[in-house]
């Protein structure tokens, strides 16, 4: 019986409203239907409504062409708009949206000015521990701001969780995955890598170089040279290069058809792991390229190819005597990728010994 006296309440109730908003919106065009209308709203409901028209009287009597409403004029119809169910309906100046819109620029003004805490404020961190959050961010990649809160209070630097994630975000690019970078798989790793450099003799005739570079220490571990570069030829110089079948855990190369499915059937059976680098990705073998470019740099293009021996002796002393003993290497720290015992010199007792007719110098300390 109660549930059903609370039916009936809520039923009638909704009738009312319907009934209510009916009459308003038949009698609003005329004043006399306006009167009825008013007849069923409370007193407070048209105190806030004639104050919200006549606001709006006040703004529209200025004579100015497009009213404009001032700051306080403008807080003032946001008040009013809240106290009033249907303010939409008394709206003449100005669109309900706009009136949103207000509201919402006072939000942000409020929250703007009013302090965050009642507390006290915690101090700013110094520039040496911002400095000291985006150097772990960046060379702990698979840190998040939990760990590196607790590396810092391992320190005696006391943050919290929010203020690590603030400054870690600049140090370390966002990204679609987490974990370590292709630089530090490599160096974790033992990993050669193997390229083709094309150049041209004298008489115009294609020529093509092979090599292979170590990837950690730079040293270059094969150099050939052939005018045909097939399957079997490829895949006989890394039988070459591993004559004991004894080769690094992973071997890099890009997608060049000159390799084949032999290369890779000899990688594996060296137990290499052949991994082809990605479309269009030529930094994944940037040590490769880099060495490329360096024999171009420093020693084809000041040199005459008379035929594919002469390339072969010329590259020969280039990378295995010259690249591999003698010349410092900046990605390794200005190191020589097969370092030899070296004396230091004193003043004046330098020697020099010429690399190729003289085009370089391998400078030593005089005996």
């Amino acid at each position: 019986m109660l549930r059903l006296f609370v039916q009936l309440a809520a039923t009638a109730t909704r009738l009312a409203d319907r009934l209510a908003n009916a009459l308003r919106s038949a009698c609003r065009p005329s004043v006399a239907g306006g009167a009825v209308a008013d007849l069923t709203r409370s007193r407070a409901e048209l105190i806030a409504e004639n104050a919200f028209l006549r606001q709006q009287l006040i703004v529209a009597s200025r004579g100015a062409k497009r009213p404009v409403f001032r700051g306080r004029e403008r807080g003032l119809l946001v008040l009013l708009a809240s106290l009033l169910p249907r303010w939409r309906n008394a709206l003449l100046l100005v669109k309900p949206e706009t009136v949103l819109r207000w509201h919402r620029a006072g939000f942000r003004l409020l929250w703007r000015r009013k302090p965050r805490s009642a507390g006290p404020c915690e101090p700013r961190l110094g520039p040496d521990v911002i400095a000291l959050i985006q150097r772990m961010a960046a060379e702990n990649r698979l840190w998040g701001a939990e760990r590196i809160r607790g590396e810092l209070w391992k320190l005696g630097i006391r943050v919290a969780k929010r203020t690590v994630q603030r400054y870690m975000r600049g140090a370390r690019p966002p990204s679609t995955h987490r974990g370590q970078s292709w630089a530090t798989f490599l160096r974790n790793h033992t990993v050669w890598a193997c390229d083709f450099l094309q150049t041209y003799d004298i008489w115009f005739r294609p020529v093509f170089a092979f090599f292979i570079v170590d990837v950690n220490t730079r040293r270059v571990v094969h150099v050939a040279v052939t005018r045909a570069p097939t399957w079997q030829w490829t895949a006989q110089q890394l039988r070459n290069a591993t004559p004991f079948w004894q080769g690094p855990r992973f071997l890099l190369r890009d997608r060049d058809d000159k390799f084949g499915p032999v290369f890779d059937r000899v990688a594996r059976g060296a137990g290499m792991r052949v991994v082809r680098t990605a479309v269009q990705a030529p930094l994944m073998n940037s040590v490769c390229e880099r060495f490329l470019g360096s024999v171009r740099r420093e020693c084809l293009d000041h040199m005459i190819i008379l035929s594919e021996t002469h390339l072969q002796r010329v590259l020969a002393e280039y990378a295995l005597r010259y690249f591999n003993s003698a010349r410092p290497h900046q990605g390794i720290g200005q190191r020589i990728p097969v370092p030899g015992e070296r004396v230091r010199a004193g003043s004046g007792s330098v020697t020099a010994l010429p690399v190729l007719g003289g085009l370089h110098h391998d400078y030593r300390a005089a005996a």
